[in-house]
Parts: C-alpha cells; sequence; structure tokens
C-alpha cells in the first residue's frame, strides 16, 4: 500500500516558491524543514552580496542541500545585480565575440559571485537560437542566430558556471528562439518540423548535455510536431519521450515560472503543476508574481490530491522529487569541494573590484562593434554630449528596476554631458525637435534598442539623422539595422555595455588585458 502520508513533504520537495524580502519568512523556514526542496531568488530579494549570502545561510540552517535558484543570465536580465546593471555584457555579446574560452571564462567568474553568496541552482544559460528576429522576449539573451556558435557557447557556459560549484540550467527547452510572441502573455507557436527542429533547436541543447548541464528548463511553447495540444511545459511527448528518452538527459528538469499566461490561463495554477509533474518535469518554479504562503499551500495541495486520485502517479511525484534531493547533494558536494564559502561568514574586509573592473567590462569592451560612413567625423567626441535614450515596451523578464543606458556613464567620462529618456508616446506631434532640444552646438547620441522591431522608432530615427547626419547611433539590442553616420552595437544593455560604448565615444577605453586561465 502507498505511504499516502508521505505526500505532503514529496510535494513540497518539488516545489521552487519565490518569497518577499531581503530575509527568509518564517513561512519559508517552516516549510524547509517540513520537505520544501528549493526556493527562488528574484530582484526584491536581493540587496547586496553580503545580504543574499546572510539570507542563503538563513535558508541552509534549516535544509543544508535546499536548492537556492535565481535568474541570473549575467545581461540584460540580472537579479544578482539588479540595482546597477549587470557588470557582464551577456549572451549576443559573447556570441559576437565568438571567443568559446571568454565565455566560459565570464560564466566561471559569475559562478563564483554566485557560490560565494550561497547561490547553487542560476537558471542560465538561455540555449535559444534566436532564428526569429522579431522574438520579442529573446533577442540580446540568446548568443546568435546561428544554431552551432549558439551551441559552442552554450556548452561553454555551462562549463564554467558549473567549475564553481553552481548548477546550470539551459533553457527554454525545446527552444524559444524561432517565435514573435511571449510566453509570458500567451503561447507560442514553434511551427517546424522534426527534422527542421533536430537541425536547429534541439542542437544546443544536445551541446548542454554533453557538457554535464545539470537542469534543463522547460518553455511553455506549443510545438506541433511533437504535441498538438499540449505546451511543452505539459507535453509528456515532449519532456519524458523527447528531452528523456530522445536526448538521454537525466538530470532534473525545471519548469519555466507556472504563472505565466501561456499555460495558467487555460489550467489555472494547480492545474498546471500537475500537469507538468506528470508530463515529467520535475520542479515547479513559482512566485515571480505569486510569492506568498496561500500559493504554495495551493500547490503542495494540489499534487496531494493529484496522486490520491490517481492523475498523477505516486511513482512519477516520488522520482522528481529524487531528483530534486540529488541536485541538492551535488550541489553542496560541488560546492564544498571548489572551495566556496559564503561572504557573510568570510573575512570582513570584501575584496571590491575598481569601477568598471573585471572579466565582464573588458568582455564587453571586445563585443563593441564600430560602422563609420566614409566622411563621418571620427571618434571620440570633442566635448560633453547629449543623449537621448528611446524607451520602447519592456521585455518583461527584463526587470523594470533595472537600469540602461549611456547617459550615466558618458557623463561620468565628460562631465556636462546631458540625457533625456523618451517613449513613444512621449515624443509629441513633431519627434525630431522633441529629439533635437538641448542638443546644439554639442555632439549628439541617440541610444536605441532593437529599432528593427519598432517602426516608430525607425521613422523618428530617419528625422532626426536627416537634420543631425553627425549623430552617433548607439545601439543596444540586436543589431538588425544599421543607421547614421556612426553606429555603435554594444550587443546588450548591460552597466558593462554601457560603460564599453561610453569610453569609445569619449576616448578613454583602454585596451582589454590579455585573457587569463581559469582559477582551478
Amino acid at each position: 500500500m502507498p505511504n499516502h502520508g508521505e505526500l505532503p513533504e514529496l510535494a513540497a520537495a518539488v516545489l521552487q516558491p519565490g518569497f518577499a524580502g531581503a530575509t527568509a519568512p518564517d513561512w519559508v523556514r517552516r516549510w524547509l524543514g517540513e520537505g520544501l526542496g528549493g526556493v527562488a531568488l528574484f530582484a526584491r530579494n536581493v540587496e547586496s552580496p553580503a545580504q543574499v549570502a546572510a539570507l542563503t545561510a538563513q535558508l541552509r540552517a534549516e535544509r543544508p542541500d535546499v536548492l537556492v535558484a535565481i535568474d541570473e543570465e549575467a545581461g540584460d536580465v540580472t537579479r544578482f545585480e539588479s540595482r546597477q546593471g549587470s557588470s557582464r555584457p551577456g549572451n549576443l555579446a559573447l556570441g559576437a565575440i565568438d571567443d568559446i574560452r571568454l565565455t566560459e571564462e565570464v560564466a566561471h567568474d559569475l559562478g563564483c559571485d554566485l557560490a560565494n553568496a550561497g547561490i547553487t541552482l542560476d537558471y542560465a544559460p538561455d540555449a535559444d537560437v534566436n532564428s526569429n528576429a522579431a522574438n520579442p522576449v529573446i533577442g540580446v539573451r540568446a548568443f546568435g542566430a546561428e544554431t552551432q556558435l549558439v551551441a559552442r557557447h552554450t556548452a561553454a557556459f555551462v562549463r564554467g558556471l558549473q567549475a564553481a560549484g553552481v548548477a546550470a540550467c539551459a533553457k527554454h527547452f525545446p527552444g524559444h528562439g524561432d517565435t514573435s510572441v511571449d510566453s509570458h502573455h500567451d503561447v507560442p507557436l514553434i511551427d517546424r518540423d522534426r527534422a527542421q527542429l533536430e537541425e536547429c533547436e534541439l542542437v544546443p541543447f544536445r551541446a548542454a548535455i554533453a557538457a554535464g548541464v545539470q537542469v534543463i528548463m522547460t518553455g511553455h511553447l506549443l510545438v506541433p510536431a511533437y504535441d498538438k495540444e499540449l505546451p511543452a511545459t505539459l507535453s509528456r511527448p515532449i519532456l519524458t519521450g523527447l528531452l528523456r528518452e530522445e536526448l538521454g538527459f537525466d538530470g532534473l528538469i525545471v519548469t519555466d515560472g507556472i504563472e505565466m499566461q501561456a499555460v495558467r490561463r487555460r489550467y489555472g495554477l494547480a492545474g498546471a503543476t500537475v500537469k507538468a509533474l506528470a508530463a515529467g518535469a520535475d520542479a515547479i518554479c513559482v512566485g515571480g508574481d505569486h510569492a506568498d504562503e496561500q500559493t504554495a499551500v495551493l500547490l503542495r495541495d494540489a499534487i496531494v490530491a493529484a496522486v490520491r486520485s490517481g492523475e498523477l502517479p505516486e511513482e512519477r511525484l516520488r522520482s522528481a522529487a529524487d531528483r530534486v534531493r540529488r541536485l541538492g547533494q551535488w550541489t553542496t558536494a560541488t560546492q564544498t569541494a571548489t572551495g566556496a564559502r559564503a561572504i557573510a561568514d568570510a573575512a570582513p574586509e570584501v575584496a571590491v573590484l575598481p569601477h568598471a573592473a573585471g572579466v565582464g567590462f573588458d568582455a564587453a569592451r571586445r563585443a563593441v562593434r564600430v560602422t563609420v560612413a566614409e566622411g563621418a567625423a571620427p571618434l571620440p567626441v570633442d566635448g560633453p554630449a547629449h543623449v537621448v535614450e528611446f524607451a520602447p515596451p519592456r521585455n518583461i523578464a527584463i526587470g523594470a528596476e533595472t537600469p540602461w543606458g549611456l547617459g550615466t556613464p558618458l557623463d561620468e567620462l565628460l562631465p556636462g554631458t546631458t540625457s533625456v529618456r523618451l517613449t513613444e508616446d512621449e515624443l509629441g506631434a513633431d519627434p525630431a525637435a522633441t529629439v533635437l532640444d538641448g542638443s546644439a552646438g554639442r555632439p549628439l547620441v541617440l541610444v536605441v534598442r532593437d529599432v528593427h522591431r519598432h517602426a516608430w522608432l525607425a521613422d523618428v530615427l530617419n528625422g532626426v539623422l536627416a537634420q543631425r547626419p553627425d549623430a552617433i547611433v548607439v545601439e543596444m539590442g540586436v543589431p538588425e539595422t544599421v543607421l547614421g553616420a556612426i553606429h555603435i552595437a554594444t550587443f546588450g544593455a548591460t552597466r558593462a555595455c554601457g560603460q564599453a560604448a561610453a569610453e569609445l565615444i569619449a576616448g578613454t577605453r583602454v585596451p582589454a588585458p590579455a585573457p587569463q586561465p581559469l582559477a582551478a
């Protein structure tokens, strides 16, 4: 006879809920004693590395092998550095450089920071092939649009991160790149046959598996080649048939945020959770929006009820819980072996890198590409500039609190630089006049993100450039469109990317040092 008395503990083991606050709330600490397998940290939980280390120490005091996860892509999507912007350039910049050794070094550097703060699982790297330039949610988060390039950098990122003792998580299986729909809002359709998927989307995931990736995250994607009805997160043919049996992955499968509308709208939080586990998922990520104990109770009770009703086989739940515990043991053993130690337990003086120093900033400098038309005035500029940053609708995966742009770093290098940020609605009846206001007699820098996806932005740029052909255009998104006599592509909008472009414009850029060997 099954021992149903264990079910609440098993159900808690497969949850990775979020919570509010910079310290562990009582309900989370209590749940850890009752079997909770992991938690997910978001920007709201991060104030500083030392504070995160103290938080994770609280969690680990209740359960030493708890999985502490964070969605830290080391690019535009950053949680660990959400308050100041990432000190690393992000995937697209690393793909543009195409130095797998550098990618591994950047990932290892990130892993060391996370491990020293007590984080054991990073929902990275993004292994999507951004083959659709209209993609509204991947873009600079991908290493690029070329399959083999994405595959080799995905594998390098996995190796670097895990060498530091942090479990890597390749996402969003089986591939979110060829879509123009954001799964936060609706169900994207990946309308490719199996041969096409095998030649493109699946290649980076095979590379991640070959590199020993510990975790793979599901995408809330409809892939009719494998399942005509259910999104991948809820599909047994995709998670068990394709990922487990065909690709041979034996690590942990975690869902993308289960509250995302692509699965929640039709199935509800509880229904999507049960279906995901039945399909082959091992852990449920929740709490980006629903960061409370009531949500955790709802999901735990739904899992228990599904087992008792026969909807979810008990052996499937036990297998999922076993994988969670196994990963917890791996992270504990690996971080011990690599010598990671929480900052809170370290010496009072924590080493802090100088401003704009480190492998991430060096990588951002290497990524910058400049296109100069014949006859254009050369860089650097000859005095304080006026910077206009255009703000298209935000990619929801990128935290609203995360700073970006060029105004601040350029003002630090060229004091007296002024800046303004404009949305489409703020441009008024005469957009060119609005943009040019305040720029007379000084260099003009126009900062854009993904101009190819926003017709209004291309129109405004063309209108402004007709009057100020000397303006410098800085593209901090995917550089599909090149406009202006001087065009600078940073391949991301992180703090490191902004610093690299500002140095180039101001003429203070220094050569990056030669890469050093990875720490043993």
